[in-house]
């Protein structure tokens, strides 16, 4: 299994910029992918979250109504559009893959199986 993140970059305030997660190597439907987030210093934090059967989606609170998941399941791709980026919002953004998933977002990076390697969202004037 492999998860190739990209998109990142550098935007200012109130910009948008949308990530790709693409995914190869599995075969079951009952997967979800989820964006993980990481700052200088911080823990990483779970974003977003998208089923793949059925596009059902999840959103941490400091997301919510900014950023937007959603999937090309013929392409195995995952998208987050983020708009609205504060400066708050920088660090480098990860995808993962949930290969027991049910409903939800499971918020422990541990509970992921496959991660891609991260790219960097920088929000900055």
């Amino acid at each position: 299994v492999q998860l190739q993140a990209s998109g990142g970059g550098l935007v200012q305030p109130g910009g948008s910029l949308r990530l790709s997660c693409a995914v190869s190597g599995f075969t079951s439907d009952y997967v979800a992918v989820a964006w993980f987030r990481q700052a200088p210093g911080k823990e990483r934090e779970g974003v977003s979250c998208i089923g793949r059967i059925d596009g059902n989606t999840a959103y941490a609170d400091s997301v919510k109504g900014r950023f937007t998941t959603s999937r090309d399941n013929a392409k195995n791709t995952v998208y987050l559009q983020m708009n609205s980026l504060k400066p708050e919002d920088t660090a480098v953004y990860y995808c993962a893959l949930d290969l027991n998933w049910s409903e939800g977002m499971k918020s422990d990076y541990l509970e992921y199986d496959y991660w891609g390697q991260g790219t960097l969202v920088t929000v900055s004037s």
